[in-house]
């Protein structure tokens, strides 16, 4: 038993029995599974208590966001792997299985990260690991399209940490998620990071994970979710780029900015955007950045690279979106 799952929680009570009854259908059973409740109120608690008994729960007592639950419950497991896993969810039973043996395939591997579908479309991917690209946009690779896309194994930008394993000792190397960031993109932000120390993200398609969606949060868009976004994006990019590249991508991180205000105005959340740049920018010295001079010479051209390529490929993508 390699592998110690984390789910953290907050009032999902309604999606906990499916999430940990796939859990125990494994083929590769974890050898621990830890639930970190957020401070929940809708009787999450009592339900491990009651039915879960072999689950260990541990109790924040308020909501501290996704990266500080994650954060608990890594530092908890003593495992080679941890899952991170999103309670929304319901894993085939390979799930850990496939995962784990594309670890064992790349050694230099941070994160392995599963074939998320939509579990009220099962038709269409949700994710497929996580694109960043050259404007700053972060972009779950595949979602939207045919299930039958995205069926090779591969090298990615970052993992998608609703569903996603890595190898417990590199956060000892790179550092554990950025709690500032509360939620949202702080998995592209640690998978950036460990990519800056030379590890590697990868996708494994045979690891199928059906996943609700904004099952926290309510809803893909709203006030909260937008402006928290857009602040974590700023900090995303003033935490893992040096100033050289700032200024070298400035021009299309401007451009990414732009297009995303008038896109959030036409969806009413405009002034919630324009105030998470604003906060961004304004508390970015709060950060600690990345030390980029114990970081491999060589990741800053390959992410750059990466970057430019990301722009491109969810362009293709999103036209294939539109046409098919």
């Amino acid at each position: 038993m390699k592998t110690t799952v984390v789910i953290p929680n907050y009032n999902g009570e309604r999606f906990l029995k499916p999430c940990l009854d796939a859990l125990e259908a494994q083929t590769v059973k974890p050898a621990r599974i830890i639930v970190v409740d957020n401070g929940s109120s809708d009787g999450s608690a009592e339900l491990l208590r009651s039915a879960y008994p072999q689950v260990d729960l541990i109790e924040t007592g308020e909501n501290l966001g996704f990266s500080a639950a994650v954060n608990i419950g890594i530092k908890a497991s003593t495992t080679d792997y941890v899952l991170l896993l999103n309670n929304d969810t319901e894993a085939d039973p390979g799930m850990i299985e496939w995962l784990e043996r594309a670890m064992m395939r790349h050694p230099r591997a941070f994160s392995a990260a599963a074939k998320m579908i939509q579990l009220y479309h099962p038709d269409l991917i949700d994710s497929a690991g996580d694109l960043y690209t050259v404007i700053g946009w972060g972009v779950n690779r595949g979602n939207g399209r045919s299930v039958s896309h995205y069926r090779r194994a591969s090298h990615i930008f970052t993992a998608c940490a609703g569903a996603a394993l890595y190898r417990r000792e590199v956060f000892e190397t790179i550092g554990y998620f950025d709690e500032m960031h509360f939620a949202y993109l702080e998995d592209i932000d640690i998978g950036y990071r460990a990519r800056l120390f030379g590890f590697t993200n990868i996708y494994e398609p045979k690891a199928i994970v059906c996943h609700v969606g904004s099952g926290t949060s309510g809803s893909k868009y709203n006030s909260f979710k937008v402006s928290l976004s857009a602040r974590n994006n700023v900090w995303l990019n003033y935490k893992n780029m040096p100033d050289w590249q700032l200024v070298l991508n400035a021009l299309p991180l401007a451009l990414g900015v732009f297009v995303k205000t008038l896109f959030f105005i036409k969806k009413g959340f405009g002034k919630d955007y324009l105030k998470g740049i604003k906060e961004g920018f304004k508390r970015r010295r709060e950060l600690k950045r990345v030390d980029f001079k114990a970081c491999h010479a060589k990741s800053f051209l390959l992410i750059q690279l990466d970057l430019i390529y990301g722009l491109f490929a969810y362009t293709v993508d999103w036209i294939r979106r539109k046409i098919s």
